[in-house]
């Protein structure tokens, strides 16, 4: 009954009124009605929790997409195909270091049992499952991609790379001449056997593995050796021109090596001959607890960085799986860390043919960077500068005015001293003249340089060495802290006084890196801004307490702490009813903090705009979290670099510039700088030259929920628009020609 009375309940419509009887009478009375009780609201959605793991994107995993949409331009027509090939090898390059650096950190956290989880909850080990997992599937489509789209279309314009069945009979005459002149008095092959153990090979070389039939002058028999190509010797060399059939041919150091295998082991029948290539951790450790001298420190731990722990092994797709499976063990590798390819397993070296003076109609046509017209007819910078702050956008504006700058202060008498960040420059570099100059012509030279800048620790001993026989100190910054900033102060004498001049940018003081990678500079001599740099650069040199600053953000102090502010204070105006936008341009956002803080800003009702060339881990489009967030990443021919923050404030609107990406290694552990924009004029050409990217819609990539990338593209009746081919037409000195859109 009870069963029956349930059911019978359940099908009463919702709003049905119930009599019930009274007390002491009749239960056979009509019953009397009363009234429906008060609808119940429903109980609030709950608010999801942005700490969850799955609201996070794996830095790595991310990083591994970055290089995916970079291989992903070479198929990409509007481009010229030499420029094509370039991305393709940019791929290569950038997988190389992928694998040396971030690769080799996940396995040594789970050979020394150190693992970490990040805000995404994965562990290393499911990482780099899923790692070995895209990387094969992107490793084997960059080498179809190379083999059937980008050198059957390069044979089409003249540029032809000869394999060995290919060859002429004058060019195998002429191969195996300069194999033996110019190739076999180099090589070194190593049969293996007791006395001749695998032989310890350098990071990221080409080598050989070789299969042998019969006995040597000594009766050993092996049947195994090992052939190392010198690092000396060039990996693509061109045939004479009365040897080519078309503009350009060319022939692979693998390929003659191949050919002529048999010529490096006499009297013995090479059944087989297979490349194959090495990569290893190739990341510095030096404990600054334990080092007196840094400058000595890294100079001993260059060397060991060509003989880290391996990683990865590349072979070619013909080698028989017993020779593999040989090399695996030497080198300590499983499966999943083997990469079987279809083609030179060092295709970086193919860089040497991306810029053939030949074939212009191939690459990019040359641009001339513009120059604001206040500079380009002051024949004294500083003059210029101390009527107005000066805003650059490398490399559509020039970078010659920072370099000129400071010829400049080397030269003038009035200049007293000059002070200057250097991290990736180069010893040879037309910064480093002047500053040499500078410095024998008596003025008090101090730099900051950054040792630690990985790949250039080497280039940078030498600039440090070269500053230093010049008479120039120079200080390897804070011991524990990477140095990023890049600033440049200097200091004159005036007829009003003593008054500082300095240069701030997003980028290196690297003028090659200025003609390729986007980032701003401003030229100030803003009185509390410049005593700011003052104050900092004294921190760097001396030692003492945090100073406090008017205008500069700096890291690890005080950048971190105002970004969150800021975004906060966003949040707050959303909340309120008023509106409220962010738009940040970065080329890395990984800090959980400041990705919390977007999302909670997100959620309160802030527009946010993010411009993430590289690693995101913010995931965008989540409902109830990441609605209001729209990610994309630019990629073209120039590598986004620059840093932008802009805040509408309550309409009295901010930009921020700054040398620190939204990463937990910049805004904590790391000497960064962030600086304001100020008057509206600058303001408002930074916020439009934002909104240029933000209307990207042929190189820009939309990343999705799941943590894919989408590429725009136009749609109905919208006009192409490229951000970068936009930029450099507006303010370069010659009409865009560089990418058809």
């Amino acid at each position: 009954m009870q069963e029956l009375k349930t059911v019978r309940e359940e099908r009463l419509p919702q709003n049905a009124e119930i009599e019930q009887p009274v007390a002491g009478e009749s239960a056979n009375r009509p019953l009397m009605p009363v009234p429906a009780p008060e609808p119940v609201a429903a109980p609030p959605a709950p608010v999801p929790d942005i700490n969850a793991p799955e609201l996070f994107i794996h830095r790595e995993l991310s990083q591994l997409q970055f290089n995916i949409r970079v291989l992903e331009q070479a198929l990409d027509e509007s481009y010229p195909l030499l420029e094509r090939l370039k991305f393709l090898l940019i791929f290569s390059s950038n997988l190389d270091e992928f694998f040396e650096i971030r690769v080799a950190g996940l396995k040594k956290q789970i050979t020394f049992a150190r693992e970490q989880t990040g805000p995404d909850g994965l562990q290393p080990q499911q990482v780099l499952s899923r790692i070995s997992e895209l990387a094969h599937q992107q490793v084997s489509r960059q080498y179809s991609i190379l083999n059937d789209v980008l050198l059957p279309q390069l044979a089409e314009r003249g540029i032809r790379f000869v394999r060995r069945h290919q060859w002429t009979h004058k060019q195998t005459l002429w191969v195996r001449r300069y194999f033996r002149q110019e190739v076999a008095p180099i090589i070194s092959p190593i049969g293996l056997d007791p006395t001749h153990p695998f032989p310890l090979l350098v990071n990221k070389s080409l080598n050989f593995i070789v299969q042998l039939e019969g006995t040597d002058a000594f009766g050993r028999d092996s049947g195994l050796a090992i052939i190392p190509a010198p690092r000396s010797l060039p990996r693509l060399i061109r045939f004479p021109q009365e040897l080519c059939s078309g503009a350009d041919d060319f022939i692979f150091l693998s390929s003659m090596i191949h050919a002529h295998a048999d010529d490096l082991f006499p009297g013995m029948k090479v059944l087989g001959c297979y490349q194959f290539r090495l990569t290893r951790n190739a990341d510095l450790i030096v404990d600054p607890d334990e080092v007196d001298d840094l400058a000595r420190a890294l100079r001993g731990e260059l060397l060991s960085r060509r003989y880290g722990d391996a990683v990865r092994l590349e072979v070619a797709d013909n080698c028989p799986k017993p020779l593999t499976d040989f090399l695996l063990r030497q080198f300590g590798l499983s499966e999943s860390e083997l990469y079987e390819v279809n083609g030179p397993v060092n295709l970086t070296r193919l860089f040497s043919i991306t810029g053939l003076e030949n074939h212009p109609e191939l690459q990019f046509p040359p641009f001339s960077p513009g120059i604001p017209k206040l500079l380009s007819s002051a024949d004294n910078l500083f003059q210029a500068i101390s009527k107005q702050d000066i805003l650059l956008l490398h490399p559509y504006e020039s970078f010659s005015p920072v370099v000129d700058l400071l010829r400049q202060a080397a030269q003038d008498p009035c200049v007293l001293a000059i002070k200057q960040t250097l991290y990736r420059t180069g010893a040879n570099s037309e910064i480093v003249n002047a500053l040499v100059e500078a410095a024998r012509n008596g003025k008090e030279v101090t730099v900051v340089i950054e040792l630690r800048a990985r790949f250039d620790e080497e280039s940078n001993l030498q600039l440090a060495s070269r500053l230093q026989q010049a008479g120039a100190v120079v200080i390897y910054g804070v011991v524990g802290f990477k140095t990023h900033a890049k600033m440049m102060l200097i200091l004159r004498r005036e007829e009003q006084g003593l008054r500082r001049y300095v240069h701030m940018g997003t980028g290196n003081y690297h003028a090659g890196n200025a003609r390729l990678y986007t980032d701003y500079s401003i030229l100030t001599s803003d009185l509390a801004l410049t005593e700011d740099v003052h104050k900092l650069f004294n921190q760097l040199i001396g030692m003492g307490k945090t100073l406090r600053m008017k205008k500069l953000l700096q890291a690890p102090f005080t950048l971190k702490k105002r970004l969150l502010e800021l975004i906060n204070r966003e949040a707050q105006a959303a909340a309120a009813g008023n509106p409220a936008h962010i738009i940040a341009k970065v080329n890395a956002l990984t800090d959980a903090k400041v990705i919390k803080a977007l999302y909670k800003a997100s959620q309160a009702g802030v527009k946010i705009d993010l411009i993430v060339r590289g690693m995101c881990c913010l995931r965008p489009g989540v409902p109830g979290v990441s609605h209001n967030i729209t990610v994309r990443s630019i990629i073209g021919r120039f590598l986004e670099h620059s840093r932008v923050y802009y805040f509408l404030n309550g309409g009295h609107e901010q930009v921020w510039l700054s040398s620190a990406d939204m990463m937990e290694r910049n805004l904590d552990k790391r000497v960064e700088t962030c600086f304001p924009l100020e008057g509206k004029k600058l303001i408002t050409r930074a916020k439009q030259e934002l909104q240029v990217f933000i209307t990207d819609n042929t190189q820009s990539w939309i990343l999705q929920p799941d943590g894919t990338y989408v590429r725009s593209s136009p749609t109905g009746n919208q006009i192409a628009r490229s951000a970068q081919a936009t930029l450099l037409e507006k303010l370069g000195n010659s009409p865009q020609r560089t990418v058809s859109v």
